[in-house]
């Protein structure tokens, strides 16, 4: 039986371990999980692919060779920046809300799953499957030093992943891909006086961004998505007010639908730069494919009953943002994400987690263990 107060002490005490990211150091909040996990008696294993950089993988295995389940929310948060009106580290509790950062994203999630984990020991409960929790590293600037090399070196290789990333009990089973890049333009320096003796690389870069932003990419509806945008994050460019720039570049960020590509979207920006510009360089700074998987999905079943069990009545959506189910679909793994945050709380100043929702939520996750995926 899941235990409230033993879940909302945990979740206090994991906002209460710095994990921001940047700077980046996800060691002291996995020593804690670790030494948590083995005092329930479960293996747990550190694995590093950067000093401090810390992802902690934790099994109950079942007898003989059966397939796997994974589990996995994330460590790390994004800074806490200088708005909050609490210390973001307090993890403060006001009317039955829990204050802090990380307390949606994620540290409630992962709370939750080593709560459930704790329950299932309680009862003694046998899986048919083995259950592998992996609490990860660096998710919120790319993976790429969290799951993405924990699942390239085959240390995770599930048959089937949860992710905890989620709010309000939605059921992701649709998510956007994500192209990120520089385009760095090149000018031709010249006396601001004289402007026609040089060229203004902020000018084309200019003409350039307003092209891309009134292109129209093919694309086909999805019931859980919006279409297809694109986002101007930066842009600069020159060197003084009374010289013509003779450089400039600007960052682009595409989020685009299943069954559009990654590399047509890259081909046509290109185009349109190539009409405006010979001398320029584009740099790919983030790339992750669209994902989709059928509603009907034995996870998303699987859910959706733990959900009514515990009278919750689920919301099968898309993200609009990029979470980890991409990289499970590279390898061939099913996925969908679920959590039990509150909706639009993620990065924000005052962040929380209402606490009687997270306890559902750990029911419901639960619940959802203790049926296997593979029956029949």
């Amino acid at each position: 039986m899941i235990n409230k107060r033993r879940l909302i002490k945990l979740t206090r005490q994991l906002i209460r371990i710095n994990s921001e990211n940047p700077p980046g150091n996800e060691k002291r909040i996995a020593r804690f999980l670790r030494g948590y996990l083995q005092g329930l008696g479960l293996r747990a294993k550190i694995y590093e692919f950067k000093k401090g950089r810390s992802n902690l993988v934790a099994t109950l295995a079942a007898a003989g060779r059966k397939k796997s389940l994974l589990v996995t929310p994330h460590l790390d948060t994004v800074p806490s920046g200088r708005n909050w009106s609490l210390d973001p580290f307090s993890a403060t509790i006001k009317k039955s809300r829990i204050y802090g950062l990380g307390a949606t994203d994620c540290k409630g999630n992962l709370a939750a799953a080593v709560e459930a984990l704790n329950s299932l020991l309680e009862e003694k409960r046998v899986l048919d499957y083995n259950l592998i929790l992996a609490a990860t590293a660096d998710e919120e600037c790319g993976s790429v030093l969290g799951l993405l090399p924990l699942l390239k070196k085959g240390i995770l290789h599930p048959d089937a992943a949860l992710v905890l990333d989620a709010d309000d009990f939605n059921i992701i089973v649709a998510q956007k891909g994500l192209a990120q890049i520089k385009v760095k333009i090149e000018g031709r320096r010249a006396h601001a006086a004289y402007p026609w003796r040089g060229v203004n690389a902020i000018d084309k870069a200019v003409d350039i961004i307003r092209r891309i932003r009134s292109h129209k990419f093919s694309y086909r509806r999805n019931k859980y998505l919006k279409g297809p945008t694109v986002n101007v994050g930066t842009i600069k460019g020159g060197d003084k007010v009374n010289i013509v720039a003779d450089w400039c570049e600007f960052e682009l960020d595409f989020r685009f639908l299943p069954r559009m590509s990654a590399g047509s979207i890259l081909r046509q920006v290109k185009n349109i730069i190539r009409k405006y510009t010979k001398k320029y360089r584009l740099e790919i700074e983030g790339l992750q494919q669209s994902y989709s998987i059928s509603p009907v999905h034995p996870l998303a079943l699987h859910l959706k009953k733990a959900m009514r069990k515990l009278k919750i009545e689920p919301v099968v959506q898309g993200s609009e943002g990029a979470t980890v189910i991409t990289f499970f679909h590279q390898r061939g793994i099913p996925a969908v994400a679920t959590g039990f945050g509150g909706a639009g709380c993620a990065h924000m100043s005052d962040e929380f987690v209402d606490a009687g929702r997270l306890y559902k939520g750990a029911q419901v996750l639960e619940e959802f263990l203790k049926e296997s995926l593979w029956k029949g």
